[in-house]
């Protein structure tokens, strides 16, 4: 960290003229600016907060940063869970939260312009209004666009429409040199040269900050239904899913959880929806299965189809959840899993391996089988589909570094059995710094090697995002 110069009262008088009014120092920060979503990673404080609002203010800041040797961590809703927005070396952090027109719809090329700021949930409801969709829906709605970029979110509906990058166009980035590129183009093909866009899709904040995007929409599909599919055993559950993919039944969401979740998310927001027991059955696994379709008469069709092939797989019951407030409530459930672990839970840490859908049943009964070697509790959930599952350790009653050692023996284990399956350490909650070990373990030293000499390339000083995803400090 003596690498990097601290902030003077000149450069600070200097940023107010470029950010009037949104520059924080000292102890006008709020405490919000010194940690993630995920705490157990530790705090830091900044010395100067600005809020940018446009792309040539974030560009402004970041000459003067680099022609200062002032540490830059670029932050969104700071939704994360690796604190990959956390400055670990102080200096300044740059907030695009505040970044967040909507600039405007191509209907015609089915595309839209928004501020790196924009919140998931805002454009969501607005391309709605238009008869759109964007299809990537992660599970916190009120991260920032820009946040989902450059993590490369996946969330729900990944396993029809796919992730986060499959509907990045174009972007505008400021690099650490306060230089401002445009990457890509608002087409659907592109074979010109290297994909810089796709570099800078998932590198966390590390080679540069994306201050507006073009993202692709799809028509927003004219029906949906969802059902809640009902299992004796973790085990069917999971085996239940290959099945549905086989006979081309194309769920839009495929999630699975454990008993255990659901009565906690169910507590958490103080409603029931998932049956617990069935004809004298406890239920321990479910299935939360959505279709969207073009019509009715369609949906009818694949429920049927789905539920012979659920049934068929060991189901004990299928439900429909074919009226607003039914969906609404199964979904709101599903969505506050994380919420509700936080709010009864004072140790916590996760980790969203993925591995292929074929090995997700092995995997999980790998983690059962060592979860017993700890003194912490495991809940388990995710993305059926597409094989990204979310594992949490939690505790209410060990010592912070006892559960700290604790877990990362788990992590170890839990990160090297996923590789061992053909997966890897992240579907989309990213590397941060508090994933860095396991990365290393994974992609060994040649990919790490070229991971460093990238960043080198787009930040020869080492400003922007320090100690976050292969550099370590």
């Amino acid at each position: 960290m003596s690498q990097y110069n601290k902030v003077t009262p000149e450069l600070i008088e200097q940023f107010r003229q470029i950010a009037p009014n949104r520059v924080s120092v000292n102890g006008d920060i709020n405490d919000d600016f010194t940690h993630d979503e995920m705490p157990i990673y530790g705090k830091a404080c900044p010395e100067v907060v600005i809020e940018a609002t446009s792309t040539e203010e974030v560009a402004a800041v970041m000459k003067l940063c680099y022609e200062n040797g002032i540490p830059v961590t670029p932050r969104g809703a700071g939704t994360g869970l690796t604190g990959g927005a956390v400055a670990l070396c102080g200096g300044v952090i740059l907030s695009t939260t505040k970044m967040n027109k909507i600039l405007g719809y191509d209907k015609e090329n089915l595309n839209v312009r928004v501020q790196a700021g924009v919140l998931l949930n805002d454009l969501a409801e607005d391309a709605a209004k238009q008869g759109l969709l964007y299809p990537p829906d992660p599970g916190e709605k009120f991260a920032t666009l820009g946040g989902n970029v450059a993590n490369n979110a996946g969330g729900m509906r990944a396993v029809k429409y796919g992730t986060t990058r499959d509907y990045v166009r174009a972007m505008t980035v400021v690099l650490p040199t306060g230089e401002i590129v445009r990457m890509g183009a608002s087409v659907s093909k592109s074979s010109s040269g290297y994909s810089l866009l796709h570099l800078m899709i998932g590198s966390e904040g590390t080679l540069g900050i994306i201050t507006e995007l073009t993202l692709k929409l799809i028509p927003q599909p004219k029906e949906v239904v969802s059902l809640i599919v009902l299992f004796e055993n973790l085990e069917e559950c999971i085996a239940a899913v290959p099945q549905i993919m086989l006979a081309h039944l194309q769920p839009q969401a495929l999630e699975f959880m454990e008993r255990e979740i659901v009565i906690s998310s169910e507590a958490y927001l103080g409603k029931s929806v998932f049956p617990q027991e069935f004809e004298g059955s406890q239920v321990n696994a479910y299935l939360l299965i959505t279709f969207d379709g073009e019509n009715a008469d369609q949906l009818d069709e694949i429920i049927e189809k789905a539920s012979e092939v659920v049934l068929e797989a060991g189901a004990l019951d299928v439900l429909v959840a074919d009226t607003p407030a039914l969906k609404k409530d199964a979904w709101a459930a599903r969505s506050s899993f994380l919420e509700a672990i936080e709010a009864q839970t004072k140790l916590l840490d996760e980790c969203d391996v993925v591995v292929p859908t074929s090995r997700i049943a092995e995997y999980l009964t790998y983690i059962k089988s060592i979860e017993a070697d700890y003194g912490f509790e495991v809940k388990s959930f995710g993305h059926a589909g597409d094989g990204n599952l979310h594992i949490y350790t939690c505790s209410n009653d060990m010592e912070l570094e006892e559960f700290k050692s604790q877990v990362h023996d788990f992590m170890k284990k839990a990160y090297a059995k996923a590789t061992e399956f053909g997966g890897l350490i992240s579907g989309e909650h990213g590397i941060g710094h508090g994933k860095q070990a396991y990365l290393s373990e994974m992609a060994g030293p040649v990919n790490m090697r070229l991971m460093k000499e990238i960043k080198s390339v787009f930040d020869p000083k080492a400003i922007l995002n320090p100690g976050k995803v292969c550099v370590k400090l």
